[in-house]
């Protein structure tokens, strides 16, 4: 059997040649590690082999930021560029509508049996779910770029510092990384790439019943309540405060208190969402 017959025994443990080889925690961090890396490169490389559906995914929020700038207009209830206003909630929405592109990766997956075969290998048993976490993250911020610098191009400012202007960003990942979880568990639901339609039925009126592009004092005062305790609305506003851009300075206890829950809301959803993900993952071969 030779090399790969010892390579297998010892990441399975037990002993080579009299010779104890169960891996210590260090051992099996570094497998682990090896093992998400290896499953993120899958991902990443199939950035080069579908660059169009690539491009469609960074274009398109573009093409929404431009639609509502330009043709549509807005800024009811909006004091000051509706620009400044627009573009960090169209930022927001981007990380939020991001779900239904970590759904669709899943589900293609699933259809394909993929992870079921991968399931079967001798990797460590969430490389998966971690492979997909951290390129759905890295094209997150690969789109967040693009946007924040169309965003630049159409007339947009940011007016506090660097350090503020990071911490908007965060809170941007944040959310995006609360929708990855949605997203993964809902997929694994779902189990095929049809039903993802079903879910955009939810999601995009779930996003636009948001102060994302459109404020809530311009609302009926029982709808603009509901806006402000969005998820998204949390972290537009906060979004906003950091960038010091109009939408942030309401008298309402959401808005007083956006930085707060744009933190809040997603720890929560993560706190939810993942182990239920996870367990999820785990009973696919039950």
């Amino acid at each position: 059997m030779g090399r790969t017959s010892d390579a297998a025994d010892v990441r399975g443990g037990g002993e080579v040649q009299g010779v104890s080889t169960v891996p210590g925690p260090g051992s099996k961090l570094g497998w682990a590690a090896a093992d998400s890396w290896t499953m993120t490169r899958r991902e990443l490389a199939h950035w080069a082999r579908r660059p169009v559906q690539v491009v469609v995914g960074l274009v398109f929020p573009v093409m929404m930021l431009l639609m509502f700038g330009y043709l549509i207009g807005g800024g009811q209830g909006v004091d000051g560029d509706f620009k400044d206003y627009l573009v960090p909630g169209m930022l927001a929405m981007t990380m939020a509508f991001g779900l239904e592109a970590t759904m669709l990766a899943v589900t293609q997956d699933l259809g394909k049996g993929v992870i079921d075969r991968f399931r079967s290998m001798p990797m460590a048993s969430g490389a998966v779910l971690v492979g997909r976490s951290v390129a759905d993250m890295l094209q997150s911020v690969v789109g967040l770029a693009v946007m924040i610098a169309v965003g630049y191009a159409i007339g947009w400012r940011w007016h506090e510092g660097f350090v503020p202007f990071l911490g908007a960003v965060g809170l941007l990942l944040l959310l995006r990384f609360a929708m990855l979880w949605i997203g993964i568990h809902l997929a694994m639901v779902a189990g095929k790439p049809e039903m993802v339609q079903a879910v955009q039925i939810l999601v995009w009126p779930v996003g636009f019943l948001s102060n994302a592009i459109a404020s809530p004092e311009s609302m009926p005062s029982w709808l603009g309540a509901v806006v402000e305790w969005n998820p998204m609305s949390a972290t537009a506003t906060a979004v906003r405060g950091l960038f010091g851009n109009p939408g942030a300075d309401g008298d309402s206890w959401a808005a007083q208190n956006a930085e707060l829950l744009a933190v809040a809301w997603p720890v929560v959803l993560i706190a939810v969402f993942f182990p239920l993900a996870v367990k999820r993952f785990r009973d696919l071969s039950h």
